[in-house]
């Protein structure tokens, strides 16, 4: 192998500069494709750039890439935070800058997220006023060298109850990321009331639409929940919330359910529309919206049945589709899908299966996927946090965090919202850290009032282990892979009682699983398994293109940007 480098490199003196230097990009990349092809898979392609250096920062996110650069986020220690520019050819390290937000009125401003809206960067953080009850965020641009402006510019003025119930702030970046649609919620106890400030900006943080609503409601009511599932924004701009309310109405000994689509449309000035949803019978459990290109929103998650007295069951039914053409907000689709017995087989046991018994409401949507012929694809993962006991005393202590995440559910619906298939991917996957925070990201509850979707660890949180849980599925020429970090041993196996754990994550292998038309399960492993080699995190990537990402990859002080392409 060196002596293939050599002997491409030895004849530079006789090209001009400028090949010289695309040649010796040309080599490099030829080089980190043998080379450092880690636990190589079929129909995967994995180069990586060069080596980081030890410096302690560990990625945890990837923000973007823009202008031949790549941004990326990474941690030192409990809470400092650096900004990682690299060069889009090599992905050779450019600058780490540590993050230090402007103080807002003598205030120091706690980090909470950064973004890239096309070509401009921006970290956001927010501070608390505890004089006025106001929480305040911000935001900060930086430059192409990662170094923070001096000034900021204040996003929200949120007025709160007290700091104890200052709620949290929730972010979507619109699916061409020219836009940032950030929404705060936050209980009034004392009004019986949840007050939820939703704002879309354009990528200069020009204010785009802004609405503030305070709803009131009344949890004297039986089994009573209010739920903010989720929020959104589509190509065009326009801005979407889903919000749930239900009870159990006992002298009727029937569950009730209010289930609506706040729809702010741009071409309707923003103003405010209410589409319905008939559920009877049913308990919505969760609720994830997609917006297509079709001009369609669509509505997926989990639901479960009702008892005769009116009582939900809490646990899992099966999977629904909604769909709402926007043009008129007609409601197009609605469609309930129990688990067929194979899924649940694979998900409770045949004994309890045949039995009849639903699954534990255990699962979070990871992801939705539109597919060719208009139908979704639902990845939904088994995913629990347990939080121990505290150690220590004060602010010394620290407090230790599982996170699980296992087995996926993979369900195909066709275009009319009707099951056409599910599989289940097999795997066991969980990683403990220790914490002072025990923010829990975009799910998120207070008695009846929950902001609810699927588990997001912390930033703050990454970097020690839960990074290299979970999946990356990717659609392409109409069929899904999934690809996960799993245990040497579990080669070749697909059924999920023979799946052992992942056990330590640094010695974990990639695996691919791959769905035919059909729904039939293939899995591709490595060839050759070697030792010691780099350890794809799949908590921490960026999709440049359908079928390409960039990914972080990392064994113990050895880390490398990469960029994955499913062939």
């Amino acid at each position: 192998m060196f002596l293939l480098f050599f002997f491409v490199i030895s004849p530079l003196k006789y090209y001009p500069n400028h090949m010289k230097k695309r040649l010796l990009i040309s080599c490099y990349f030829l080089f980190s494709l043998i080379v450092f092809s880690q636990n190589k898979i079929e129909n995967i392609d994995l180069i990586y750039g060069q080596e980081l250096p030890d410096d302690g920062q560990k990625i945890v996110k990837i923000v973007g890439e823009t202008g031949g650069k790549i941004y990326a986020l990474a941690l030192k220690g409990k809470s400092n935070f650096y900004i990682k520019t690299f060069a889009s050819e090599d992905m050779k390290l450019l600058s780490s800058k540590l993050i230090q937000i402007p103080e807002l009125k003598d205030k120091d401003v706690d980090f909470e997220e950064i973004f890239l809206l096309n070509d401009r960067l921006y970290v956001v953080g927010s501070v608390y006023d505890n004089k006025n009850k106001i929480f305040n965020l911000t935001a900060t641009e930086v430059d192409e060298k990662g170094v923070l402006s001096k000034n900021s510019k204040v996003l929200f003025n949120a007025e709160v109850a007290k700091k104890s119930r200052r709620g949290d702030f929730y972010y979507k970046v619109s699916p061409d990321e020219s836009t940032l649609l950030v929404m705060h919620t936050s209980l009034f106890s004392k009004e019986d009331a949840v007050k939820y400030d939703i704002k879309l900006f354009d990528k200069e943080l020009n204010t785009l639409f802004s609405n503030v609503e305070k709803v009131n409601f009344d949890d004297s009511k039986k089994d009573y929940e209010f739920t903010i599932s989720d929020f959104e924004v589509n190509f065009q701009n326009d801005v979407f919330l889903v919000i749930n309310e239900s009870y159990r109405d006992s002298k009727k000994k029937e569950q009730v359910e209010k289930f609506e689509v706040f729809t702010f449309k741009a071409l309707n000035s923003y103003k405010k529309e209410v589409v319905k949803i008939d559920v009877k019978g049913k308990e919505i459990i969760n609720c994830s919206l997609l917006s297509t290109n079709k001009n369609t929103l669509k509505l997926v998650g989990f639901y479960s049945s009702v008892r005769d007295n009116g009582k939900a069951n809490k646990e899992l039914k099966g999977v629904y589709n909604a769909t709402i053409n926007l043009s008129d907000n007609s409601v197009l689709i609605t469609k309930f899908n129990e688990f067929d017995l194979a899924t649940k087989v694979k998900l409770i046991g045949e004994r309890r299966a045949k039995k009849g018994k639903d699954v534990k409401p255990l699962y979070n949507i990871h992801s939705i996927i539109e597919k060719n012929d208009g139908g979704l694809m639902v990845l939904s993962e088994y995913q629990l946090v347990y939080v121990g006991r505290t150690q220590g005393i004060g602010p010394l202590g620290v407090t230790p965090v599982t996170y699980t995440k296992n087995e996926i559910i993979v369900t195909s619906l066709k275009a009319d919202g009707s099951h056409e298939w599910s599989n289940v991917v097999p795997k066991e996957q969980s990683a403990t850290v220790s914490t002072l925070s025990l923010g829990l990201g975009f799910a998120s509850s207070n008695g009846s009032f929950t902001v609810g979707g699927s588990i997001q660890i912390p930033l703050t949180q990454l970097g020690s282990g839960p990074e290299y849980l979970g999946a990356i599925p990717v659609y392409n020429n109409g069929k899904l892979s999934v690809l996960i970090n799993d245990n040497v041993k579990n080669k070749g196996i697909i059924d999920i009682e023979e799946i052992k754990s992942l056990g330590n994550y640094n010695n974990a292998v990639p695996a691919l699983f791959e769905f035919d038309e059909n729904g039939k399960m293939s899995r591709k492993d490595p060839e050759e398994v070697i030792k010691n080699e780099l350890v794809l995190r799949p908590g921490v990537y960026y999709r440049k293109y359908e079928n390409e990402f960039i990914v972080y990859s990392s064994r113990k002080k050895k880390d490398k940007l990469g960029r994955l392409i499913l062939k």
